[in-house]
C-alpha cells in the first residue's frame, strides 16, 4: 500500500472522526433543554405547588396511601427515578457493547423521554401523581441515554483530544439551555400578552423542552456510527448485569475508586443542579423570573467555564483541575446558607459562584473517567458511570427531602450538601489515576 493510499485513508478517518464529534456535541445540545428548562427551573417548583394544591390540611398528600409532605414530593420522585435508572442502564449499556448497535437503543431512550416531557403540558391542577409518573420516566429515560452517548466518547477522541472535546459538548449543552431559558423568560414573563396564564405558561415551557429533545435528536442520531463489538457476553436482568459489571470493574479497583469518589461529589452536584430553585423560590421567597435569569446565568457561564477548566487541564492535568473545583464548590455552597431572603442580587452572586465550576467538573470528570475505561466495555462501564452521574444521586435528593421534612427548613437542607464535597475531594486526591489508565490497559496523556 502506497504512503499516498495511507495518508488518504487517515485522512478520510480524521474527517469522519470530526463529523461524528459534531453529531455528538448536538445530543447535549438536545437533551440539556431537559435538564435545565423542566428539571432545574420550572419542573421543581411547579410540581411542589401542583402537590400543595393536592395537600390535606396538614400539608401531606397520600402517593398509594403514604404520607409526604408536599414540599418534598419532589425531591422524592428524583429519588425514586434514579432506583428504575439503576435497573436499566446496566442491561442496556451490557446490550449495547455486546451487539455494537447503540444507535438504536440512544434513538429509543430519547425518544421516551422526549414524549414523557411533552406529556408535562397535561399537569395542571391537583394532578401530582401524573407529575411524578412523568418526572419518573423521563428522568430515568435521561439517564439512559446519556450513558450511551457518554460511551461513545473513546471511541471519536483519542486520548490527548479527550478532555477538549468532552468540554466542548458541556459547553453545547449549556448554550442550549441558554437559548431555550431566553425563550422561556420571555413567554414566562410576558404570558398576559400571549394570552397565557401563569400556570399555562409553564406547562408550555416544560413541554417546549421535550419538542426540542426530540427535533435535535436527529442529528446525532444520523452522524454517530456503530462499531462491531470487540467483546462477547450475555446480558442479564438489570440487578444482575449491575453485579456482573461491578464484579468485572473489581478487576480494575482503581477505576473502581474513581468512580467511588465520583459518586459522592457528584451526587451534591446533581442534588444542587435539581434542588436550587426550591431553594431559591421556598426558603428565599425569590420569583419564578428571578429564577430564570439565576439559572440562565449559571448557563452562559458554564460555556466559558467548561472551556476555561478544559484549558486549564491542559497544564495542570484534569484531576488537579478537577480537585481544584470541588474547593470553589464547597465554598460556594457554604455561602448559601448565608443568603438572605427577597434579595436577588445575593442569589445572583451564587449563581455566578455555581456556572463558573459546574460544567468544568463535570466535563472533566467524564473524560478522565473514559481513560480508566477498558477497551471494549465503553457502554458497559459508562452505565456505571452514569449511576454515579445520575443513577446513584439518589442520596443528596433523598437527604435533602429529609432534612425538610425533619427541620421544616430548606436552608439545613441546602447546608447538609456540602459534606459531599468535602468527602468527594478526600477520596478522589487518594486515586493514582496514571497507574489506574495503564492498568485498566490505555495509553497515558501526557497531562493527565
Amino acid at each position: 500500500m502506497s504512503t499516498d493510499t495511507v495518508r488518504t485513508g487517515a485522512a478520510a478517518e480524521s474527517a469522519a472522526l470530526r463529523r461524528e464529534q459534531r453529531g455528538w456535541y448536538v445530543y447535549d445540545w438536545a437533551c440539556s433543554a431537559y435538564s435545565t428548562s423542566v428539571l432545574t427551573v420550572f419542573l421543581g417548583p411547579y410540581l411542589t405547588s401542583v402537590a400543595e394544591h393536592a395537600a390535606d390540611g396538614d400539608g401531606y398528600v397520600h402517593p398509594l396511601g403514604v404520607p409526604v409532605r408536599a414540599g418534598s414530593f419532589f425531591a422524592y420522585s428524583v429519588s425514586l427515578s434514579v432506583i428504575a435508572a439503576v435497573v436499566l442502564m446496566p442491561l442496556v449499556g451490557s446490550a449495547a457493547d455486546r451487539t455494537g448497535r447503540k444507535k438504536p437503543l440512544l434513538a429509543a431512550a430519547a425518544y421516551t423521554g422526549a414524549a414523557a416531557t411533552t406529556g408535562m403540558f397535561f399537569l395542571d391542577g391537583d394532578r401530582y401523581l401524573l407529575g411524578g409518573v412523568l418526572l419518573v420516566v423521563a428522568n430515568a429515560a435521561q439517564s439512559v441515554g446519556m450513558m450511551l452517548y457518554n460511551s461513545y466518547l473513546p471511541q471519536i477522541a483519542p486520548p490527548e483530544q479527550r478532555d477538549a472535546v468532552s468540554s466542548r459538548g458541556w459547553a453545547f449543552g449549556y448554550a442550549a439551555g441558554a437559548l431555550v431559558l431566553v425563550a422561556d423568560l420571555v413567554l414566562y414573563s410576558a404570558h398576559d400578552s400571549f394570552g397565557l396564564s401563569e400556570t399555562a405558561a409553564v406547562r408550555i415551557c416544560l413541554a417546549s423542552a421535550g419538542l426540542w429533545w426530540g427535533a435535535f435528536a436527529l442529528v446525532p442520531l444520523r452522524r454517530l456510527r456503530d462499531r462491531h463489538a470487540r467483546v462477547a457476553h450475555a446480558t442479564a436482568p438489570g440487578l444482575r448485569q449491575l453485579a456482573a459489571t461491578v464484579r468485572d470493574m473489581r478487576r480494575h479497583p482503581l477505576t473502581l475508586a474513581f468512580l467511588l469518589a465520583y459518586l459522592v461529589y457528584n451526587d451534591g452536584i446533581q442534588t444542587v443542579i435539581t434542588q436550587a430553585s426550591v431553594y431559591g423560590s421556598e426558603e428565599l421567597g425569590l420569583g419564578q423570573s428571578t429564577l430564570i435569569g439565576a439559572v440562565l446565568l449559571v448557563q452562559v457561564l458554564a460555556v466559558a467555564g467548561a472551556l476555561a477548566m478544559g484549558r486549564l487541564a491542559r497544564t495542570y492535568g484534569a484531576q488537579r483541575t478537577i480537585l481544584g473545583s470541588l474547593v470553589a464548590w464547597t465554598l460556594t455552597l457554604a455561602a448559601a446558607w448565608f443568603l438572605p431572603a427577597r434579595a436577588p442580587v445575593w442569589f445572583f452572586s451564587l449563581a455566578v459562584g455555581i456556572g463558573l465550576v459546574l460544567g468544568g467538573s463535570q466535563a472533566l470528570s467524564r473524560s478522565l473517567f473514559s481513560h480508566l475505561v477498558p477497551p471494549g466495555k465503553e457502554a458497559e462501564y459508562f452505565s456505571a458511570y452514569e449511576m454515579s452521574d445520575r443513577g446513584m444521586s439518589w442520596l443528596g435528593p433523598l437527604l435533602f427531602g429529609l432534612t425538610y421534612q425533619l427541620t421544616g427548613s430548606y436552608r439545613s437542607a441546602i447546608f447538609s450538601l456540602v459534606a459531599f464535597f468535602v468527602l468527594g475531594f478526600a477520596l478522589l486526591a487518594r486515586v493514582p489515576v496514571r497507574r489506574a489508565i495503564r492498568e485498566a490497559g490505555n495509553p497515558v496523556p501526557e497531562k493527565i
